[in-house]
């Protein structure tokens, strides 16, 4: 999402490199340089201009001036007021000292509302919770269906309620909500997550039917879904939201597209409310916590290592990443079988773009994300199917593949013997380099060789058909 102003502000930051020494005519140089990046990421104007007031009073003083290093001084600035824009701490979420804790969903029609609702029943089950979700949208047909197929795919609990052919309004939506909450505490649901209805723009009904749920919940947290692709839009719904119902958060949906970045960079300054989660993605689990700090480094091209970190301990699994690391470095080396299941765990953190989008884009880290968008990842699937077209004997003695074996194999797996003699090439590359590193001998320039280019995804060469 913050690819083009993550561009822009490292140019600015590269002309400050550049110089000597710092004078308050550089830095209001840059400074503009800044303005412009942030008002085309489409940042509220009053936001734009408030913060670069507070970067250029810290950044114009004497111990600025004076530093060894003052352009990474002015970064720091930056970098900790955009933190500070964003909330500094990553939001709580609130529970209710008595179950069930009362989650309200808001929002305008369109912007993921639903969908949200089952990301976020699916995030508090991860976290030992056990939500229950109704729907009391009542006006649009086949909502309430939408959020029970949303509820079956992530395994979670719904009420459904009947209708009883009662005429929609703000009476059914309140029986629903109510014998929802009951249903809550008669089977010990800790959370009850009350998807509403939608509006193509805010008018007085919704307000009125919205004001009413608050009264008689009590919510706990009452969360206002925003797409972040309508920019400034989201911004202004969401202020206006506020205004009549007392938001406690923000949930930006879509963080994960081609949007400028304004509305994540706006919403809280403008509400005074945080952003508490941001999806990612389109599956129930492309939903995480909202973590100032790290976005910023995202922005900044500092990279996310944290987030990438936690990804990987959730997704990957730890044992057979041992045993591989044990068997490759320490043992006889390891077989195309452990090949496959090291193949297999990759997948699970994702593109290699996304992966490498939470590196940092600067130093020597820099063109590692352009690099990722040329890797094909379809390839992994290929190596995946030319190994499991093998014999489990073939997979743990890789020297018996002969070439009568080699046709029978690309033949089995949908591609050509050059594409099984480029694997073989590969996992021999790949295996003489691990035997290195577990002799110790050679590591920088074995780890080197066996970066991208070492699994053969430096491009989008054609492999098979």
């Amino acid at each position: 999402m913050f690819d083009n102003l993550t561009d822009k502000l490292q140019r600015a930051f590269k002309h400050l490199r550049g110089q000597g020494t710092l004078t308050e005519e550089n830095i209001q140089e840059a400074l503009s340089e800044i303005r412009v990046a942030l008002l085309e990421a489409d940042v509220n104007l009053n936001v734009v201009k408030e913060l670069i007031e507070h970067i250029r009073s810290k950044a114009v003083g004497s111990e600025v001036l004076t530093a060894l290093s003052p352009s990474e001084q002015v970064i720091k600035i930056v970098r900790d007021e955009l933190i500070a824009l964003l909330g500094k701490d990553t939001a709580r979420f609130k529970f209710a000292p008595q179950p069930p804790t009362v989650i309200l969903m808001a929002g305008l029609q369109g912007s993921g509302k639903t969908t949200t609702s089952g990301k976020l029943a699916a995030w508090l089950k991860k976290g030992g919770h056990r939500p229950i979700l109704v729907s009391v949208d009542v006006y649009r047909p086949a909502a309430r269906e939408q959020l029970k197929v949303v509820a079956t795919s992530i395994g979670a609990k719904i009420y459904e309620g009947k209708t009883n052919n009662e005429e929609p309004g703000p009476k059914l939506v309140e029986r629903l909500a109510q014998e929802a909450r009951r249903e809550a505490r008669n089977f010990g649901f800790d959370t009850l997550i009350v998807d509403t209805a939608g509006r193509l723009h805010i008018d007085e009904d919704l307000m009125g039917e919205m004001e009413q749920l608050k009264k008689l919940l009590n919510p706990q947290e009452i969360l206002f879904v925003a797409d972040a692709m309508t920019g400034q839009d989201a911004v202004n719904s969401a202020q206006e939201f506020h205004s009549r119902l007392g938001l406690t958060g923000v949930v930006l949906t879509k963080m994960d597209g081609d949007a400028r970045g304004g509305a994540a960079l706006s919403i809280r300054n403008v509400t005074g409310q945080p952003i508490k989660f941001i999806g990612v993605g389109e599956k129930p689990d492309a939903f995480e916590p909202f973590h100032p700090d790290r976005i910023v480094g995202r922005i900044l091209g500092m990279g996310d290592m944290m987030s990438l970190i936690e990804k990987a301990e959730e997704k990957l699994d730890r044992k057979k990443s041992e045993e591989f690391a044990k068997k490759a470095l320490l043992g006889d080396g390891f077989t195309l079988e452990d090949f496959r299941d090291q193949l297999k765990q990759i997948k699970k953190l994702g593109s290699m773009e996304s992966i490498m989008k939470m590196m940092p884009s600067v130093g020597p880290f820099a063109g590692m994300q352009q690099a990722a968008k040329n890797v094909d990842e379809k390839q992994f699937t290929r190596l995946e199917a030319i190994i499991s077209s093998m014999t489990p004997y073939e997979r743990a003695h890789h020297d018996i593949i002969s070439g009568s074996r080699r046709k029978r194999i690309a033949a089995g797996s949908g591609t050509s013997v050059q594409d099984v003699n480029q694997l073989l090439r590969q996992y021999a590359q790949m295996a003489k380099m691990f035997k290195q590193m577990g002799k110790g001998g050679g590591l920088a320039k074995a780890m080197m060789r066996g970066g991208l280019g070492g699994l053969g995804l430096g491009g989008r060469q054609k492999f098979g058909r």
